[in-house]
C-alpha cells in the first residue's frame, strides 16, 4: 500500500525559513517558491521518467531564469497522485524575493 503525500506538505518538510541578508547595504531577502509542476502517469520508475519533463523545462525561457538566479541548485519532491494513479513533481528553486516578483509576473499564467 502507497503512502498519499501531500506535495505543498512534503515542500514544507524540505523548505527552510526565510532568510534575510545584508548585501551592499541593502537587506536580501531569500526564500523558497514553487516554480514548476508536473504530473505523469503511472510508471515503474517515476524519477527516470520525470529526467525529461524536468530537462525541457530546464530548456525554456522561465527554467533558464530560474537555473540563473537560483541561489542553489533547484531541487525537485514528488508524490502520489491519487486522482490520476500516478505522480506529481514539484521544481523548488531558493530565490531572492525581488527574482520570485519578477518570476512571477512574467512567467506564471494565471
Amino acid at each position: 500500500m502507497a503512502i498519499l503525500r501531500d506535495l505543498d506538505r512534503e515542500h514544507q518538510k524540505h523548505s527552510r525559513p526565510r532568510e534575510t541578508k545584508i548585501i551592499d547595504g541593502a537587506a536580501v531577502t531569500f526564500s523558497d517558491m514553487v516554480v514548476h509542476r508536473f504530473r505523469m502517469g503511472d510508471v515503474e520508475d517515476p524519477v527516470l521518467y520525470a529526467a525529461e519533463p524536468i530537462w525541457q523545462w530546464q530548456q525554456t525561457e522561465a527554467g533558464k531564469f530560474v537555473m540563473e538566479n537560483a541561489i542553489e541548485s533547484p531541487w525537485w519532491v514528488r508524490h502520489v497522485d491519487p486522482t490520476s494513479y500516478g505522480f506529481e513533481f514539484a521544481i523548488i528553486a531558493r530565490m531572492k524575493e525581488s527574482d520570485q516578483t519578477f518570476y512571477t509576473l512574467k512567467y506564471v499564467n494565471t
